[in-house]
């Protein structure tokens, strides 16, 4: 009779149905928070546009357009054939910046997913352990960001040498300290509460601990922090092409498009205003996304 009733108790039975309608209701409710910020709505729709233009461009227009030179077109200014102009060797200026785009945003996101996992790794053990653990990893954090970012990663990148997968690597041994800050002030805040303490009288594991019961809770203040680091890097990245150690040509990237037309920017402006103009567009949104994060995970907001 009692397994009888137990079995049809609706607490029971709905236990879990609640929880799942009471985890929908609560990013429900972030993202109603998040609608209404204007100018993050504005950020998230340019951004997707943007990566959707970028990474779509083989479905438009030919890659051969941005690296194949026509010398007798060059300068030619915008309008109905070339839509952003020409650069000094008959480029098409279109093609090169969108297919800039794919290294500049791809490498950022590339960048920003490897210190994501780097950070929540480095970061949760140093904060979940504490002690000697959290000394060394935090002294070696420390080092590394001593020195600034762009000149750490120049650095790397000069000892390495040119590519595309040393800028990576370069970029995320930057980036990784921070995040594994992030993260480890978020756990030590965390370690010490009732549900941390009741999942370890109940035998769970450490590993268990930190990746089930703690960085659910800190996901918030991470990912605020991963969306305002990726305009970073995106700045990073067309620093390094704009001097000359980055991608190399003709690949095209942002900063290096820049770089090769800064002597004719005086006469046809638009070879410089059009790149720049999207470094700046995609790094305002992404900090006008990160904003409108950071009030939506605020549980001091108004609902």
């Amino acid at each position: 009779m009692t397994a009888k009733r137990s079995a049809g108790n609706p607490a029971t039975e709905n236990s879990g149905k609640t929880f799942k309608i009471s985890r929908k209701g609560r990013y429900k409710l972030i993202w109603m928070r998040y609608k209404r910020n204007k100018l993050a709505m504005l950020g998230m729709v340019v951004f997707i546009v943007m990566l959707l233009a970028v990474f779509g461009a083989p479905l438009y227009i030919d890659y051969d357009e941005a690296i194949t030179q026509h010398i007798v077109d060059a300068f030619t200014p915008p309008g109905s054939e070339h839509i952003f102009g020409t650069d000094q060797l008959g480029r098409d200026l279109f093609a090169r910046v969108i297919y800039g785009g794919q290294i500049s945003l791809g490498a950022g996101l590339a960048t920003v997913a490897v210190s994501f996992v780097g950070g929540v790794v480095l970061g949760g053990i140093a904060g979940y352990f504490g002690g000697k653990v959290d000394n060394i990893i935090m002294r070696v954090c420390d080092m590394l960001m001593a020195i600034p970012g762009t000149m750490l990663a120049m650095a790397i990148v000069a000892a390495l040498g040119a590519g595309l997968d040393k800028l990576l690597l370069s970029l995320a041994i930057v980036q990784i300290p921070g995040s594994a800050r992030t993260v480890r002030a978020a756990i030590m805040n965390l370690r010490n509460s009732e549900f941390i303490e009741a999942a370890r009288c109940y035998g769970t594991g450490s590993a268990r601990v930190i990746f089930k019961h703690l960085l659910p809770n800190i996901l918030g203040p991470l990912i605020v922090t991963t969306f305002m680091t990726l305009g970073q890097i995106i700045l990073c990245i067309a620093a390094m092409g704009y001097l000359g150690i980055g991608v190399q040509a003709p690949t095209p990237e942002w900063g290096s498009i820049i770089s090769e037309n800064q002597s004719n920017i005086r006469y046809y402006p638009y070879l410089g205003l059009i790149p720049g103009l999207f470094i700046m567009i995609s790094v305002l949104s992404l900090n006008f996304i990160g904003d409108g994060l950071r009030d939506a995970l605020d549980p001091k907001m108004k609902n």
